[in-house]
């Protein structure tokens, strides 16, 4: 009997670490854009708070036309995992190629009107392919994007003169062997120079790999760290008082309310 009583708490909470998932996929309903997913916190149906909104552009592996693949790994699946975001999150799929940062913004447009967005609190990471593409919205718009985090990543774009007046995090593993971290090393020298890197933090981690870093999406502190800034910052600081680390990593897992091995995607 008491095996069965532990058996069933168990799959209660396994099943209330799903409930806080109120994700909802949508297709063909911004026109020259991306089929997306869009996640709306339970308290949001009638408090009329305005949130922030966060941006997660995934990497190359989950490119396509079946929307299932973007949970995968990121934001949707951390909230799956028991992982509380209390924010709007904005998820699309792209189904091939380069990310577009005017499709991505015609997504946030219609967030915008649609939710109770807080404008000035929009958020954007992405690793690998959604690096690249993090660091090519925040250098097209600047002025719309409080933070990006990019990871594993690098750039498309030829001007990337924008990226010096946003809060800009840029992380690689030495060791990684699917995105050179030659392509972020670039991409900061491009804001240096610019004359002004002082809203540029670059984490270059020695000896970590592509697929690690992945494991920042389910760190809270990835999240503490992105809300703290706002376009309404005096001068637009980055804020200093959170590092990326291998034991933070590691720990990723051990707070979510369902703890698995999880196997990553670049």
């Amino acid at each position: 009997m008491f095996r069965y009583i532990v058996v069933m708490l168990a799959f209660v909470c396994s099943l209330a670490g799903y409930a806080k998932d109120t994700s909802k996929a949508f297709r063909n309903v911004v026109s020259d854009s991306y089929d997306f997913w869009f996640y709306r916190p339970e308290e949001d149906e009638d408090d009329g708070v305005h949130r922030p909104l966060l941006i997660f552009l995934h990497g190359r592996s989950l490119c396509g036309r079946d929307l299932a693949k973007v949970k995968r790994y990121g934001p949707m699946d951390a909230l799956q995992r028991g992982r509380v975001i209390d924010c709007y999150i904005l998820a699309p799929q792209n189904p091939g190629g380069s990310w577009n940062p005017d499709k991505i913004m015609k997504l946030v447009e219609w967030a915008e009107k649609n939710y109770h967005i807080d404008s000035d609190r929009i958020y954007c990471y992405g690793m690998s392919l959604g690096g690249y593409g993090t660091l090519d919205l925040c250098a097209a718009y600047p002025d719309r994007i409080a933070v990006g985090l990019a990871m594993c990543g690098g750039a498309t774009a030829k001007d990337l003169s924008g990226l010096s007046r946003i809060p800009m995090w840029i992380v690689h593993g030495t060791a990684d062997e699917k995105v050179p971290v030659s392509c972020s090393d670039r991409v900061v020298e491009a804001i240096k120079k610019t004359g002004d890197d002082s809203r540029l933090i670059y984490t270059r981690m020695p000896g970590i790999n592509h697929g690690r870093l992945a494991r920042v999406f389910y760190m809270y502190q990835t999240y503490d760290w992105m809300f703290s800034h706002s376009l309404k910052d005096e001068g637009r600081p980055i804020n200093r008082d959170f590092e990326i680390t291998p034991e933070l990593m590691n720990n990723a897992y051990r707070d979510l309310g369902r703890n698995a091995n999880l196997a990553f995607y670049d």
